[in-house]
């Protein structure tokens, strides 16, 4: 191993990500009681110009009033991009009079390490001034061509980054590829041509210590085709996926759970190098196959998203058991 190690960012489970537009507050109670790991409210691309001012209000009045976080959730925020005049406002508005009820800012569109630069910056400006006791973390968006051809760089930006999302739409577009489907495959392509970049992003957050999120598939109505791009998506080492309807959150669930043979095999193979290191040996067989401490690696990420999985379960049966008494 090197000497040179980026720690892992903040733990969050982050199996499906529920995109919730501002300017549908109807729909904030619904994402509260349903099963997604993650919400995010959209100011951005889900809210018509138009909508901006008054989808960034019901946003701040969804932060005051729900009990996210007690739900087991993390509550996030797509703001604007920076290259628009909503940006600021989205930032400051929000953060000072809701930042405490916050746990992340998405950043669309970035392109440059100097765009999360600048939200880090008004975060921590507006943490201090409004003494806000945790800090706000930053997930960013890699959607254009620019941004992926400076994912590395802008994976080490700042302390506060946790994850990086794939923007499978935007990014298309920025490379003018063909696409049939937001997320899905073109047959015309002899395999799934956003291996390549998904790959990179991943290999990029696992250097810095960031956590991989797939992005959307556009076609909810077509369950075998979301389920098949979050299966390769997993296989990558993404830990999650967006859920632009709520048909899709038990879909990501179901993929990015260890299934309970994987983790009790994991168990098993860290209880079988922990007797090997008793006895003074550096390797160890489990059911006839060697296993090392590459493995021992492998198996704790497992047994460590299982815990996590765990502790939501357990925080959802003590909201039913309040639910029933009261």
């Amino acid at each position: 191993m090197s000497h040179t190690r980026y720690e892992p960012a903040r733990a969050r489970l982050q199996r499906s990500e529920l995109a919730v537009p501002g300017s549908q507050p109807a729909m904030f109670p619904k994402a509260l009681e349903g099963e997604a790991d993650y919400i995010f409210l959209d100011l951005e691309d889900a809210v018509a110009p138009a909508d901006k001012e008054q989808a960034r209000r019901n946003v701040i009045a969804s932060l005051l009033e729900h009990e996210w976080r007690e739900r087991g959730k993390t509550i996030c925020v797509r703001i604007n991009g920076i290259d628009t005049h909503y940006m600021y406002r989205d930032v400051v508005d929000v953060v000072e009079q809701a930042g405490h009820r916050l746990d992340t800012v998405l950043i669309p569109k970035v392109g440059v390490p100097a765009d999360v630069y600048l939200v880090d910056a008004l975060l921590t400006g507006i943490e201090e001034a409004k003494g806000i006791s945790h800090s706000i973390g930053i997930d960013v968006l890699i959607e254009t061509a620019l941004g992926m051809a400076n994912v590395e760089a802008i994976a080490q930006s700042s302390r506060r980054l946790e994850a990086m999302h794939f923007g499978v739409a935007d990014y298309a577009a920025s490379c003018r590829a063909r696409t049939v489907n937001i997320g899905g495959l073109n047959p015309d392509y002899p395999g799934d041509q956003w291996h390549a970049a998904l790959s990179r992003m991943v290999v990029a957050c696992r250097a810095y210590g960031l956590r991989a999120i797939d992005g959307p598939f556009g076609d909810f109505k077509d369950a075998d085709g979301y389920n098949a791009a979050a299966r390769r998506a997993a296989a990558l080492g993404i830990e999650g996926k967006w859920a632009i309807h709520p048909s899709q959150v038990a879909l990501a669930n179901d993929v990015f759970t260890p299934p309970p043979k994987e983790v009790d095999r994991a168990r098993r193979i860290l209880d079988a190098l922990e007797q090997a290191a008793r006895e003074g040996r550096g390797a160890a067989q489990l059911d006839g196959r060697m296993i090392d401490a590459a493995s021992a690696r492998m198996a704790q990420n497992v047994v460590d998203t299982d815990r996590a999985i765990g502790r939501l379960s357990r925080v959802k049966g003590q909201e039913s058991r309040v639910k029933v008494g009261s």
